[in-house]
């Protein structure tokens, strides 16, 4: 860019509609402070992220705005309307805010531009309009701190619901645990009293060790016995019980369902009556089932505490707990870690379809807050199903981005709303019911955080939002 003379004069700025309300001294303070510059075709005027040093105002030629999106130029105004402004939008605020081009503005064809520096015409400005300045940034901060406490506040409902879904879910394997202890440790006694009777019965040692032998056999089956359907069960309970009836063993309904539980067949309790004999077969067979129990609810015990610690880790994992912010990073770990601890938002209604690309490799992030872009889009998902549909959660490779599709069979969102759900403060929710503040984090998460993209289609039956994140970290040149 070139400065060019002469200046332009007060009622050559009079002629353009920023200006043309203005009275003659301010005119010529803008007279005598603005440069008039020219820039030849495919110069850039302002670059996005620099220092936002001057105030342009367009005086002739065609130019064009851009924004960087996922590591691409998105063009976002192509104009060459006399007296449209770009540079330092925000220089009324002086020292007290950054002030940095908020985009990319090149020229198209040769423009000449008038630049105002924006230092001195915040001072001057201020001066000039000081009610106008206090609206001004009443509106910017006003809705920057309400940005702020709604989305601390939404941030503290979102962490309440998660914290008690986890609960939750911690409470049924806890409570699972502690009954199976309690029942385990009934069974343990009345292991300890049944082998007293058998010892009492002077049982050989062979007839004891051939009684051990099938103990560690039928203790083997218990946790590999296939799953059976109500029917199944039934018949296999009843052949049971017929054959325990049939042997005179007491209570034969308490020891069928045992037995069944653990694969056994009445060939199985054959081989224990030839064992040990007719008299102590009842006592033999409870101290079996005592056994077989006891190990069942090992099982159910070792389930509890690994599910206890997969939801811990899946915390850990959603926290970033002891992580660095900033690191290569999992999706599918990202991803699983929020569908679990918003496990218990996903009703018997809603299936979960997972569709990932485990060729995808790890990504430059903060984990930490891209979980909570999964869990914004992940609960808006839901919320529009309503408890029936299906959720799913896929994965890919677009290029150099990683792509995570969080799609719903909700109603979908109208066209005329589609292209403000990223707004701050717009959601389609009742009233009481959203902030509308999630969508416009996670777009700012996605998009300046990470220099992505956030990208939503909808239709009836079938709505999908879109994050693209590069796979790579960006050229710090």
């Amino acid at each position: 860019m070139t400065a060019t003379e002469p200046r332009l004069t007060p009622d050559e700025l009079r002629g353009l509609f920023l200006f043309e309300q203005l009275d003659d001294e301010k005119l010529a303070w803008v007279s005598a402070n603005g440069d008039v510059v020219d820039c030849p075709a495919g110069t850039e005027v302002s670059v996005e992220g620099e220092p936002a040093e001057c105030f342009f105002v367009l005086l002739e030629g065609t130019m064009t705005m851009v924004r960087t999106v996922g590591g691409s130029e998105v063009e976002t105004v192509r104009t060459s309307h006399r007296g449209v402004y770009s540079g330092a939008v925000q220089f009324y605020f002086g020292d007290r805010l950054e002030q940095r081009y908020p985009a990319t503005v090149r020229a198209v064809t040769d423009c000449r531009f008038l630049a105002l520096p924006a230092g001195p015409f915040a001072a001057v400005f201020r001066q000039w309009y000081p009610m106008a300045v206090h609206l001004l940034e009443g509106m910017f901060v006003g809705q920057r701190n309400s940005a702020e406490l709604v989305g601390q506040r939404e941030r503290l409902l979102a962490l309440g619901k998660l914290t008690a879904g986890l609960t939750h879910e911690l409470n049924n394997p806890a409570a699972a645990a502690a009954r199976a202890a309690d029942a385990l440790r009934d069974r343990f006694a009345g292991m300890r009293h049944k082998l007293a009777m058998l010892s009492e019965g002077k049982l050989d040692g062979e007839v004891l060790r051939s009684l051990t032998g099938l103990q560690e056999e039928f203790v083997g089956r218990v946790g590999t016995a296939r799953e059976l359907t109500t029917l199944e069960r039934s018949d296999l309970e009843d052949g049971l019980g017929d054959w325990l009836e049939d042997h005179e063993v007491p209570q034969p309904w308490e020891l069928a369902g045992v037995f069944v539980a653990a694969g056994l067949q009445p060939d199985d309790l054959d081989r224990v009556t030839d064992a040990v004999g007719p008299d102590h077969l009842a006592a033999a067979l409870r101290w079996l089932a005592y056994t077989v129990e006891a190990e069942a609810l090992l099982v159910e015990i070792a389930d509890s505490t690994h599910r206890i610690s997969s939801l811990v880790d899946a915390a850990k994992q959603y926290s970033q707990m002891d992580r660095t912010p900033h690191q290569p990073t999992d999706l599918h770990a990202g991803l699983d870690a929020t569908l679990v601890m918003l496990g218990g938002k996903i009703g018997a209604g809603i299936t979960v379809v997972k569709e990932y690309d485990r060729g995808l490799p790890e990504v430059p992030a903060y984990a930490g807050e891209l979980n909570q872009v999964w869990t914004n889009l992940i609960v808006n998902a839901l919320d529009a199903m309503a408890g029936e549909g299906t959720l799913t959660v896929r994965t890919a490779r677009d290029g150099d981005c990683a792509v995570v599709e969080v799609a719903d069979t909700g109603p979908g969102i109208p066209p005329e709303l589609r292209d403000r759900v990223f707004e701050p403060f717009f959601t389609t929710k009742p009233v009481g019911q959203g902030t509308g503040l999630g969508l416009d984090v996670s777009w700012r998460v996605v998009v300046k955080r990470h220099g992505g993209d956030l990208r939503v289609t909808s239709r009836p039956g079938d709505t999908r939002f879109q994050v693209l994140l590069p796979l790579t970290e960006p050229d710090p040149g």
